[in-house]
C-alpha cells in the first residue's frame, strides 16, 4: 500500500506513478489528518510512504501520523520524498521511525519534481516544469521497479552538511521561519479553495476573505492551488509562477 502526503500535488503525483507501476492503491491521509484522527492501515505488500521534503527532512506532520497510526501486515517501509534537489538527512530520521515501529527500512529515495516553496525559490515555468516531470516519472519507475523486486532504495552516504541541514537548519526553520502572519490577499474571489484544501485546517473564512490560524507548515497549497493568485506571502512571492499538479 502507498500511503501519502501533499500539499501543492508533487508527491500524489509521485505516489500515482508508483502506484500505477505497482498495481497498489495510492492512499491521501490528509483527509483522515484533518479530522484529527489517526489511521489504521492493513498490507500484505510493502509500505510505500511518499511525502515532500521540508527542511531536508520528512514533514513532521506526516512523520507524527505515521508514529501514532496502527499498521498490519508488511513489516517493510519505503520512503519517496520529492523534493526541490536533496533530501539531506532525511533518511537518518526515518531509519529511527522505523525502528520505534518495528519495521525494516528499505532506504529513503529522493525525487526531484518542480520546487514549489515560493517563499524562497521560483518554480519553472511551464515548459521546464514539464520535463522535469518526465524525468522525475521515469527515476519512479525505477524506483518501483527496485521495490518490486524487494531490494533497498539507493543512499549516497550522508556528509556533515546533509546532517547539518537535516538537523539545525531544520530545527531553525521550524523555530523562527515557518509562520503565517506574512500571508495576505488581494483580488480574493471568496471561493473557499484554500481553507478546502489547507491539510492542517489552519485556514478560516472570515467574511469571505482566508484568515490564517497560527498553525501552518508552509506546505504552499493555498498559494499554488488559488485560482486568482490572490495569496502573497508577504513580498517574497510576488511576481513568482504558481506550480501545483
Amino acid at each position: 500500500m502507498i500511503l501519502y502526503f501533499t500539499g501543492t500535488g508533487n508527491s500524489r503525483k509521485c505516489a500515482g506513478w508508483l502506484g500505477a507501476k505497482l498495481g497498489e492503491e495510492w492512499v491521501d491521509i490528509v483527509p483522515t489528518m484533518k479530522k484529527g484522527e489517526y489511521g489504521a492501515f492493513q498490507s500484505e505488500t510493502p509500505w510505500v510512504f511518499v511525502c515532500p521534503t521540508y527542511g531536508w527532512q520528512a514533514p513532521r506532520v506526516f512523520v507524527d501520523f505515521l508514529r501514532r497510526s496502527r499498521f498490519e501486515g508488511s513489516r517493510q517501509a519505503y520512503f519517496v520524498l520529492t523534493c526541490g534537489g536533496e533530501i539531506g538527512n532525511a533518511g537518518e530520521s526515518l531509519r529511527t521511525l522505523c525502528q520505534e515501529k518495528g519495521w525494516e527500512y528499505k532506504g529513503a529515495a529522493g525525487v526531484v519534481m518542480p520546487d514549489n516553496y515560493l517563499v524562497l525559490f521560483s518554480p519553472p515555468s511551464q515548459e521546464e516544469g514539464d520535463k522535469m516531470l518526465e524525468r522525475a516519472k521515469s527515476q519512479t519507475d525505477k524506483l518501483a521497479a527496485m521495490i518490486r523486486k524487494g531490494e533497498g532504495l539507493p543512499e549516497k552516504r550522508s556528509t556533515f552538511f546533509d546532517r547539518l541541514k537535516s538537523g539545525a537548519i531544520n530545527q531553525g526553520m521550524y523555530r523562527f521561519f515557518i509562520k503565517d502572519k506574512a500571508f495576505r490577499t488581494h483580488g480574493c474571489v471568496s471561493c473557499g479553495l484554500c481553507q478546502r484544501l489547507c491539510p492542517m485546517g489552519n485556514i478560516r473564512m472570515v467574511e469571505g476573505k482566508p484568515r490564517w490560524q497560527g498553525n501552518c507548515i508552509h506546505c504552499m497549497a493555498c498559494i499554488a492551488h488559488c485560482p486568482a493568485e490572490a495569496i502573497e506571502y508577504g513580498r517574497r512571492t510576488r511576481g513568482k509562477n504558481r506550480w501545483h499538479c
